[in-house]
């Protein structure tokens, strides 16, 4: 028969309570399970149980994290510099904070809410090349799973997590945290296994390589309105596009290496005289090379070099 361990360990320290889950209960968020119920109620007793822990040890567990950012993509740095940081998370009241971090500060530490599983995203990004927030893909983690002591450890991986939680939080609002309906809560979707399945050789093999290419927000708009389906994990349709002409004439070299915005993206380059063409996807598309910064956006093209592209 299935069940939920609760491992409840050394709650006087920070990171102190793991859990470990099964298949039996593992479809959480609109997903179709007999147990829903029985999970849901298994769910609110494990709250209710880490809160009054939380609550009883006041100070000695207190609940700031040092976040430890992942390394950028040597690409990006070679050519961009260092990012700088936007930090985004959920107090304990699913109020949205941010914190920016510059390439040289020094440790940065944020509150999370301990009783509850929650995401922190970390967006790169260049402001002296006009490369905002959002553009780029984020690192992030997965309270308490990313968690080792008083350390929160971030990854290229977990950017994907966390920001599929944030899909799946919008429709709910600040009702995210404190929802009646235990399985349309995020963090009660079975994360660990959703990590898992990114890996299982029944996902198409591109999106193991980039997970970026699925259009997430889809995902947590299906899986919303009815169940979480695995075979909606495919790379969203591209077009692949010719570069226009005005802005073939542009660039010298086309043979060069072109980086995307993803750290999982393969760098694409052009054979001398072959016409260059990118795959072009919904919203805004950037590739960055030595010679500058090629952004795309459905018909609009534009290239800066680094020259005068700042």
């Amino acid at each position: 028969m299935g069940f939920i361990q609760i491992k409840i360990t050394g709650f006087y320290e920070k990171n102190s309570f793991s859990v470990m889950q099964n298949e039996y209960f593992a479809p959480y968020i609109g997903m179709k399970n007999k147990n829903i119920k029985l999970l849901a109620f298994f769910v609110s007793a494990l709250q209710i149980v880490t809160g009054l822990l939380v609550t009883s040890c006041g100070d000695i567990c207190p609940s700031g994290y040092t976040l430890e950012l992942p390394a950028a993509s040597d690409a990006w740095v070679s050519l961009l510099g260092e990012p700088y940081w936007q930090i985004e998370w959920y107090d304990s009241g699913g109020n949205k904070k941010t914190a920016n971090h510059l390439p040289n500060d020094g440790s940065l530490e944020i509150e999370l809410p301990v009783t509850i599983t929650t995401p922190v995203t970390a967006w790169p990004h260049w402001p002296v090349y006009n490369l905002t927030p959002g553009l780029f893909k984020p690192a992030g983690a997965l309270f308490p799973f990313d968690a080792k002591g008083s350390s929160l450890c971030l990854s290229w991986e977990a950017g994907v997590d966390a920001v599929f939680y944030k899909e799946l939080t919008e429709p709910a609002g600040k009702e995210f945290i404190n929802n009646s309906n235990y399985t349309k809560i995020p963090a009660n979707f079975d994360w660990p296994r959703f990590r898992l399945l990114l890996k299982e050789e029944k996902i198409n093999v591109s999106v193991r390589e980039n997970p970026w290419l699925v259009n997430w927000q889809y995902v947590a708009e299906k899986t919303i309105s009815g169940n979480f389906d695995s075979r909606r994990l495919v790379p969203e349709t591209a077009k692949q596009t010719p570069v226009p002409f005005n802005i073939i004439e542009q660039i010298t070299n086309w043979t060069c290496l072109w980086y995307g915005t993803s750290p999982f993206d393969k760098p694409v380059s052009f054979a001398e005289g072959e016409t260059p063409v990118f795959n072009i996807r919904s919203g805004i598309n950037i590739w960055i090379s030595q010679e500058g910064i090629l952004r795309v956006n459905g018909n609009s093209w534009v290239f800066n070099n680094f020259n005068n592209g700042k």
